[in-house]
């Protein structure tokens, strides 16, 4: 049938990386090009021992490797097709993070790629937000450092109401605009510097006009703590953080989620995440253990590790989503697949595709009749338990 899809644009590769390129199998990576082609960044890998991502090929059978802001660089992953001669397509690279295809991209390429990379998994928000729902009165949310929207993507996906969101970054914020217009009621989604009073008013505001905010999402970035801690006034990025904390101060919704890298954990030797925690606890909030999560446990077809901090105001325990993939457990469905994330996709050569394209696409397994709409998250998944092996005794 003739479907339309959107960012199927594969990166070009130069012509030293097209011999490179033609040297690496399925699953290999920078020590199988030889020696014979020059590269001072090669060489220097070679010397040095560097990772075995580095001009690596995805393989079919496992999930891919995290998905970066430069998956359209050969050197600097695990990027290239696991069968055809050029690197992940952006359409490819947005299956392999959980975007559905009707999630388009806007703004130059290099910024598809950040915001693709950049994002929360929607299929690991939506684990994270179906873990809140019984915790809950109101299923409404602000979603702040909102990037593309791959954390409202999720809480959507679970009958969650947006009734606020903001960026700074004016590509991410055309994307995310454009992808929630249903809920857009022409001033609730703000493009802006969280840090300038007027635009943390007008979040305060519209969100007060709600009257009752279930949660409040986000991932303020956290680099600042790695260094003299969240008390060094002169580090603006601990600035971000606190904006954070004053606006669930603000708002006091029932439930506040907080994403993050895993490595808040160790930064300053544990120091850092004690010095989060004790922030929000500072306000009235009973913070959990921070949940380690992977994403391939919940459906995504990608390793990927998050840190995610939850607090609410009530003394609930708020438990760890359970994994619904494992590659361990029997009883549970293996991981989704790099084939069965981007397996019949219309195929490509270097530097081609475009933005909007019309194809006779037919999805092949049922991760891909998710991405194209033809079925709901239940349905997927039901899908993937019937294909479990019966016990018998």
């Amino acid at each position: 049938m003739n479907t339309k899809l959107y960012n199927h644009i594969a990166p070009r590769l130069s012509d030293l990386e097209w011999e490179m390129v033609k040297h690496i199998p399925e699953g290999g990576n920078w020590q199988n090009i030889p020696d014979t082609i020059p590269s001072q960044r090669l060489e220097q890998i070679r010397r040095s021992g560097g990772r075995t991502t580095y001009y690596g090929r995805l393989e079919f059978d496992k999930p891919s490797y995290t998905i970066t802001t430069y998956f359209n660089r050969l050197g600097n992953g695990c990027n290239l097709h696991p069968k055809q001669n050029r690197i992940i397509s952006t359409r490819e690279g947005a299956r392999l993070q959980s975007f559905r295809d009707n999630f388009v991209f806007y703004g130059s390429k290099t910024s598809q790629y950040k915001q693709i990379g950049n994002a929360v998994p929607p299929l690991l928000a939506r684990a994270i937000a179906e873990t809140l729902k019984p915790h809950l009165k109101n299923l409404t949310f602000v979603d702040l450092f909102a990037g593309a929207g791959g954390m409202s993507e999720g809480f959507i996906s679970e009958n969650f109401k947006l009734i606020a969101a903001n960026e700074i970054e004016k590509n991410y914020f055309e994307t995310y605009k454009k992808n929630h217009s249903e809920f857009d009621n022409g001033n609730n989604l703000i493009l802006g510097d969280i840090t300038l009073p007027e635009i943390k008013q007008q979040i305060i505001s519209i969100a007060f006009k709600q009257k009752k905010i279930g949660v409040v999402i986000g991932g303020p970035p956290c680099q600042g703590f790695s260094h003299a801690g969240w008390r060094n006034p002169d580090d603006k990025r601990n600035q971000l953080f606190k904006e954070f904390v004053h606006i669930v101060d603000e708002l006091r919704p029932e439930i506040f989620v907080m994403e993050n890298v895993p490595g808040i954990l160790t930064m300053r030797k544990g120091e850092a995440i004690k010095e989060i925690i004790a922030s929000f606890e500072a306000i009235g909030y009973n913070v959990n253990t921070p949940f380690k999560l992977n994403a391939e446990d919940f459906g995504v077809p990608q390793k990927r590790r998050r840190v995610v901090i939850i607090g609410s105001l009530k003394k609930d325990k708020i438990s760890q989503p359970k994994g619904l993939f494992s590659s361990t457990n029997e009883n549970l469905p293996k991981p989704i697949t790099v084939k069965q994330a981007i397996g019949s996709l219309p195929e490509l050569k270097t530097g081609e595709g475009e933005f909007e394209m019309t194809c006779n696409y037919k999805p092949f397994s049922a991760y891909e009749k998710l991405m194209s709409g033809e079925i709901d998250f239940t349905e997927f998944y039901e899908s993937c338990l019937e294909k479990l092996p019966v016990a018998f005794g």
